[in-house]
């Protein structure tokens, strides 16, 4: 039987509003920032547990997400989409591509 990780100590590498997501017997920190390309378009990084970097990509958001506001990743989150829940609203972030 699998159980849900807590959050471990922040890694010192990651940026200090990176959140902590907990999976079965798995995690990942997630940060986000914005892009130069438009208000829809954020650069979101993943990291491991323990700080090492799995994913830097760029997503797009169908519905406007306004990240200087309380957000929260949830689930599914993963290198291909990303879920941001705000003021009780599921956003989907795609992956771009190449």
């Amino acid at each position: 039987m699998s159980t849900i990780l807590e959050a471990p100590s922040l890694p010192l590498n990651l940026p200090d509003t990176a959140q902590w997501l907990a999976g079965q017997g798995a995690g990942s920190w997630f940060y986000i920032e914005k892009t130069d390309i438009d208000k829809r378009h954020f650069k979101i990084l993943r990291y491991s547990p323990n700080g090492e970097l799995e994913c830097n990509r760029i997503y797009n958001s169908i519905m406007p997400l306004d990240i200087t506001k309380p957000y929260q990743f949830s689930y599914l989150s993963h290198c291909a989409l990303c879920t941001i829940i705000q003021n009780n609203k599921k956003i989907i972030l795609n992956w771009i591509g190449e």
